[in-house]
């Protein structure tokens, strides 16, 4: 594996080594765990086109706890400013000298140009490719669900929310159909697009019908800027079909668990105190990453 650009087409054998890896590398450079030397030497770049707290800083703690010098960028402030183009930012950042790119960025596709463009040696990231994919997200989401459940094959995995225009949901759905997960995506039928079943899925729009047999639920963040073009009618419609709230969580299994890629509308997509129960791993989500992302970034250094 040279870059991450993506998981569609990405084997059960191949996400599986990475979560091995993963397992690996919980807790270093937590307390009493020392730190890694990993990239000792590697200069890794976080090139965010997008706003960004968790992946970038998530990313960054990663790196420097396998040994890498960290370069932050951010448009605002920089050349791009002044009409230099992604590419030409990305080669003269090239030239300092670097060994890997993380990229996000609002046009589908972006990392796959950088990986064509930049020089063999230099490894690319996608940490989030407009609602293209965002591959880390999805299998620290995986890497969860296995470290809580003990499994991924079998398991029933609800997605429910605004599957049109997330990227979360398209990587989840490629890692978890190939590991044998049931993958049922639910919300308004204006976000939820009928092509979305060639991808061996079940489309739901009514979540109180499914919620009964998910082992998991992710709950995807209702992107309000959408909700300008009037894609459901309005947020506390959403709240009420596809919120999860502690009456709803009745219907459900009493061991089902709860994900949410962040950040969250509390009141919205869930409710505070299901948020902080005991069903739910978003902040183990957070943890995890960490750990995912020291494995996406060992594997890739050692690349030939």
């Amino acid at each position: 594996m040279k870059h991450l650009l993506g998981l569609e087409g990405m084997s059960a054998a191949g996400l599986n080594r990475l979560f091995d890896a993963a397992e690996k590398f919980a807790g270093v450079g937590v307390g009493d765990v020392p730190k890694r030397d990993d990239l000792k030497g590697k200069v890794v770049v976080n090139l965010f086109y997008e706003p960004s707290t968790r992946t970038r800083m998530s990313f960054g703690l990663a790196a420097r706890r396998l040994g890498a010098d960290v370069l932050d960028f951010s448009p605002s402030g920089s050349s791009t400013s002044k009409g230099e183009t992604f590419i030409d930012t990305a080669k003269n950042i090239e030239a300092m000298g670097i060994d890997m790119v993380v990229v996000r960025h609002s046009s589908p596709g972006a990392p796959h140009v950088l990986a064509k463009h930049l020089a063999p040696h230099v490894r690319v990231v996608n940490a989030g490719d407009g609602a293209h994919e965002h591959p880390t997200q999805a299998l620290l989401d995986i890497f969860t669900i296995r470290k809580k459940l003990g499994r991924v094959q079998g398991l029933t995995v609800g997605l429910v929310g605004d599957i049109a225009h997330s990227r979360v949901a398209r990587s989840n759905i490629h890692a978890l159909t190939a590991l044998g997960a049931k993958v049922i995506v639910c919300g308004p039928t204006t976000l939820v697009p009928s092509e979305v079943a060639q991808f061996g899925v079940e489309i739901a729009d009514k979540l109180d019908d499914v919620l009964p047999r998910c082992d998991v639920l992710n709950l995807l963040r209702v992107q309000f800027e959408r909700q300008r073009s009037g894609l459901f009618p309005s947020i506390r419609e959403y709240r009420l079909l596809f919120g999860v709230d502690g009456e709803r969580m009745r219907k459900a299994k009493s061991n089902v668990l709860l994900l949410a890629p962040g950040p969250i509308n509390r009141g919205v997509e869930i409710t505070p105190e299901v948020a902080d129960g005991p069903n739910s791993a978003i902040l183990d989500q957070v943890t995890n990453g960490l750990a995912v992302r020291m494995a996406v970034l060992s594997e890739l250094s050692r690349a030939a």
